[in-house]
């Protein structure tokens, strides 16, 4: 399936392949390995993959017997996998490599060596982990590999001409029509229940099928199961905890996560490690409070006020409904339509954040309570700031509807309150392009061209 992250990799070929080695990280069944072996028979004349998760004890002792010879270790690793290796036109790939650290620290060597170009994959979470006795290379070059996005979804599914439509919908800031605006959302709507894991992109493409795709989804959710029981040691169960609490937190009007609904008695400290965990395995996205809408939101962030997004959004609804109450698909064809009767602003604003983030940007939002000044009691639900950076007028405010009915309070104290910084705000709705009172709303699913 073709993907945006592609073209990062030829890039990273033709201008830091001589100087460094890529590492690509991505939660688990993103696609990690598929797109790197893609690449490397593509663009390469050979290329040997070497799974740290099967490799034979013979490999591994290469790098513990051989790197002050290079030559014999090149050698021997051509047999052992029986590849001919072309110094310039061979990729030599390292599968999760956090399994063998080992083969991390040689990258230093390797790359400096120059004969063959090196890609690591593993995941953030391990790769952080295993690094005692090792040196960390800095010959690498890192890049994330996130779920598909909205358009990477719709080429998946054989429909690759109506995104470049929404992009100059966008652009000329003009309605897409109601013939379009609906096609669109259709779309969107089965990109919002697939999500974009590659595996449950495939079983959709294949099947049609979203129970199929649920099977799917809920293996996904159970390896993330075990991920936490093996990997996040000492405390697990935290781990587990503010996992399941994910889809109650984000039915919440504010959205906020309390970690009073774990512990009544819970802090933040006793419970940072255990969305940090999260965080690097890219499994959750997580957004911060920033205080003020400067241009430096991180230096502006209260890190103790926070959001924890899904970062498949296919995955949180697997995950917030019980799996017998998905029996028959009778809920995915309510949500699919949208008649479903529960708080689907959770979902929508979930899907807002997985898009953001895809496209780059870290999430931050603004969460202010004043019980003296109504005037500024306020919540907007995304913060981003445009590309090129001017004096003034660098922050775009977002708000997200989900429903027909809504109303521009908070959007319009915020305007207000900071009208010195901030850029142009948004609206995002279920609707058309439309200007209603002095603000542009889009529709949810220009969230990526932003």
């Amino acid at each position: 399936m073709k993907r945006k992250i592609y073209d990062k990799l030829l890039q990273w070929k033709e201008n830091d392949a001589r100087r460094t080695a890529l590492l690509l990280d991505g939660a688990r069944r993103v696609g990690k390995s598929y797109i790197v072996e893609e690449f490397a028979k593509n663009e390469y004349d050979s290329y040997i993959l070497i799974d740290f998760n099967r490799v034979t004890n013979d490999v591994k002792s290469l790098f513990e017997n051989h790197l002050n010879d290079l030559n014999t270790f090149f050698s021997y690793l051509s047999v052992f996998f029986n590849v001919r290796l072309i110094p310039g036109k061979s990729l030599i790939i390292f599968d999760e490599v956090q399994l063998y650290p080992k083969a991390r620290s040689a990258i230093k060597y390797l790359v400096a060596d120059g004969r063959y170009h090196f890609i690591e994959t593993g995941s953030l979470m391990s790769i952080k982990a295993n690094t005692e006795n090792i040196v960390i290379p800095s010959e690498e070059h890192h890049i994330s590999m996130h779920p598909f996005d909205f358009e990477e979804f719709l080429w998946a599914v054989g429909y690759e001409t109506l995104f470049p439509l929404i992009r100059e919908s966008f652009i000329d800031q003009r309605p897409m029509g109601q013939a379009m605006h609906r096609k669109a959302m259709d779309y969107f709507r089965k990109y919002l229940l697939v999500g974009g894991m590659p595996q449950a992109v495939a079983e959709y493409v294949n099947e049609q099928d979203f129970m199929k795709v649920d099977t799917v989804k809920r293996d996904i959710l159970t390896l993330y199961r075990s991920d936490i029981i093996k990997h996040a040691k000492g405390y697990e169960r935290k781990v587990e905890a503010v996992f399941d609490e994910i889809p109650s937190q984000l039915q919440r009007h504010e959205k906020i996560f309390r970690l009073a609904s774990i512990d009544k008695k819970a802090r933040f400290r006793d419970y940072e490690d255990a969305i940090f965990w999260l965080d690097d395995a890219m499994i959750i996205n997580p957004a911060y409070n920033a205080t003020a809408p400067t241009v430096g939101l991180k230096m502006n962030t209260d890190r103790t006020t926070l959001k924890c997004y899904m970062a498949d959004t296919g995955l949180l609804i697997s995950h917030a409904f019980d799996e017998y109450t998905m029996t028959g698909g009778e809920i995915y064809r309510k949500l699919l339509s949208g008649t479903l009767e529960f708080n689907e602003g959770m979902i929508i604003e979930n899907i807002v954040a997985q898009m953001l983030t895809a496209a780059g940007h870290k999430l931050y939002f603004y969460s202010n309570s004043d019980r003296e000044n109504s005037e500024n009691n306020m919540e907007i639900d995304f913060l981003i700031a445009k590309n090129k950076i001017t004096n003034r007028h660098n922050i775009s405010p977002l708000e997200v509807k989900s429903g027909k009915n809504y109303t521009f309070s908070s959007l319009k104290k915020f305007c207000r309150k900071y009208d010195q910084q901030l850029y142009k705000p948004y609206l995002l709705h279920t609707g058309d392009v439309m200007e209603k009172d002095g603000f542009t709303c889009l529709p949810l699913y220009m969230v990526p061209v932003l």
